[in-house]
């Protein structure tokens, strides 16, 4: 299996931060990656809104309990590779591209995000919302990254 590449974006819907780990997926320049940080950021505050239309025949025991609000996308699959989001509470997302059958990415992602916490937000130099330059995160990324794209 295998992890392509991973974006961050901020809250702003800026890029701060792109790897490509393997090959696989066409290459694309600097101007493709912000604009597709800045699309996918507009797509996914679009989603956020979609909500089903309450229905009213429901039994009034069922009709008082609030639905979950929608989170956004989340994942999109072709036939080439699948795009896994994740939001964060403060807004900045992870878009993480892998192989359509990768399994466990939310885990995948999940501990990228750890990696993100441990060595970018807790180091003093790092200001919000840039763009992330922390070789410390890029070592450990690469190093669990590596693995995965070995099996």
């Amino acid at each position: 299996m295998v992890v392509f590449a991973l974006i961050i974006i901020n809250k702003a819907g800026g890029l701060i931060y792109q790897r490509d780990f393997a090959e696989g997926l066409n290459k694309l320049s600097i101007n493709d990656y912000l604009v597709l940080a800045g699309t996918f950021h507009g797509v996914h505050a679009i989603t956020t809104r979609l909500n089903p239309l309450h229905q009213h025949n429901l039994p009034p025991s069922t009709s008082d309990v609030r639905p979950d609000p929608p989170s956004g996308i989340e994942v999109l699959e072709t036939e080439n590779f699948r795009l896994q989001c994740f939001s964060t509470l403060t807004g900045t997302k992870f878009l993480l591209f892998t192989e359509p059958q990768q399994p466990n990415v939310d885990k995948i992602v999940g501990r990228i995000y750890e990696l993100y916490s441990d060595y970018v937000m807790k180091n003093p130099f790092y200001q919000l919302e840039m763009p992330v330059r922390c070789e410390s995160f890029d070592r450990k990324l690469v190093q669990y990254v590596r693995p995965l794209n070995s099996r």
